[in-house]
């Protein structure tokens, strides 16, 4: 299995290019099941997780062609409408699949999904949706097989709380579903904005993009349709914590200011320079002075939220950038019950944190230390990536395949920045 090494405390400098946004290709190449023909996306990311979901396509007939990070897939030969345990156990968003499948096909058979263990994230909110839409489901031996006569009704559905993937599956079912669809409570994410552009590209009508409120009017048929993946706002973010942590300046390309509001006002609020371009960022801070050391960071606390909140994909990130600060900082998890996992790994560096229910209550200090710790999810990686490139001495991160599944070249990306970084066998 292989592992990263990291020898700490160079600041970085340079350039970046931020990667397409797994997230947003997600949904997009589940999207490609909704009618036949070819399909092309660009800027779309290379990472096991897109690997994976390409691989449950094939599964079902679909053939598909990549070149550089442009992916052509030809959803003409559509013949299965099940999606085996095996291929779904890796990542819980091979459940977008049901949505297209039952709109396409009227059945879909799909294991319940798998993916990094931070919590629950049932997928109650996509199956009673697709109940109001004329489905009838049954849960059996571990799948959700679900079917309907003739095509999907329209619907007037509320979510709870907002559902990203929910949102999603919804969506694409009810873009050639018979009548209306309404979504309340819809996810206000990038991401699904991305997938109404490329439905609507296809030729679906859709109302309210960018709010919580979606209406989808059905219509009888779709065509193949080309559209771009937006840049990753959490690799991004990744990167602009990763520089803060190190210290330096790093500018960001091939990214969107606007799609990290919650991040970005925190970040000068801790002390750092924010220059916002388009399509780039820049973050900057001078690395301490030997025997007078560096302006010191703020504090700041930080409460996850659903989009335009502060994301919950970043919160292990900013928390290892916490411990560098000068003061006590919380940060209180809402999204995901099991996403502190990540604090016992950080103490094993010398973080002074402490968790109560949902908060983590971290003490500043400034003082981590490498040590061999060990990723739990795929955003927890990432905070120990950040931990290690400010701490003083080697840090060794065993399984990295985590971080494969949602950082493109990461290893490469920071060493360009200046990081000393390897990826090893172990």
């Amino acid at each position: 299995m292989d592992k990263i090494i990291i020898e700490g405390g160079r600041p970085l400098y340079g350039e970046v290019k931020i990667s397409g946004a797994k997230n947003a290709a997600l949904p997009l190449i589940t999207a490609t099941l909704l009618t036949p023909g070819w399909h092309v996306l660009h800027n779309v990311p290379d990472l096991r997780d897109t690997r994976t979901i390409l691989a449950l396509l094939e599964s079902l007939g679909l053939v598909w062609e990549r070149q550089g990070s442009t992916l052509r897939i030809n959803s003409a030969g559509l013949i299965g409408f099940e999606a085996s345990y095996e291929l779904v156990k890796t990542m819980r968003a091979s459940v977008l699949v049901l949505g297209p499948l039952l709109a396409r096909l009227g059945r879909a058979r799909v294991s319940l999904p798998g993916g990094c263990a931070i919590g629950a994230r049932p997928i109650d909110f996509h199956l009673q949706g697709f109940k109001q839409m004329g489905a009838i489901l049954t849960l059996e031996q571990g799948y959700v097989d679900a079917q309907v006569t003739g095509r999907l009704r329209g619907a007037t559905i509320y979510f709870d709380i907002p559902s990203v993937t929910g949102t999603e599956n919804i969506l694409m079912a009810a873009a050639t579903a018979d009548g209306t669809t309404v979504i309340k409570n819809a996810a206000r994410e990038p991401e699904v904005g991305n997938l109404v552009e490329m439905l609507t590209a296809m030729g679906a009508r859709i109302e309210g993009s960018g709010t919580d409120r979606l209406v989808v009017h059905g219509v009888s048929d779709l065509q193949p349709a080309e559209v771009t993946t937006i840049p990753d706002r959490i690799e991004a973010g990744t990167y602009l914590i990763a520089a803060g942590a190190a210290g330096g300046d790093v500018t960001l390309t091939n990214c969107n200011p606007s799609h990290l509001p919650a991040l970005l006002e925190k970040l000068r609020v801790i002390g750092f320079t924010i220059e916002e371009g388009a399509g780039t960022i820049r973050i900057s801070r001078p690395p301490p002075v030997a025997g007078q050391g560096g302006v010191p960071l703020r504090s700041v606390d930080i409460k996850t939220q659903p989009y335009p909140g502060f994301a919950t994909d970043l919160q292990a990130q900013i928390m290892a950038l916490m411990t560098m600060t000068s003061g006590l900082s919380v940060i209180t998890e809402t999204i995901f019950e099991n996403r502190f996992m990540h604090v016992a790994e950080l103490k094993r560096m010398g973080a002074d944190i402490r968790v109560d229910g949902h908060s983590a209550i971290i003490k500043g200090n400034g003082r981590l230390k490498g040590a061999q710790v060990m990723a739990t999810d795929l955003r927890a990686s990432a905070s120990l990536v950040v931990a290690g490139l400010a701490a003083e001495g080697v840090t060794e991160i065993s399984r990295i395949y985590h971080l494969e599944r949602g950082y493109e070249n990461l290893v490469d990306k920071l060493a360009n920045l200046g990081a000393v970084i390897r990826k090893e066998k172990a």
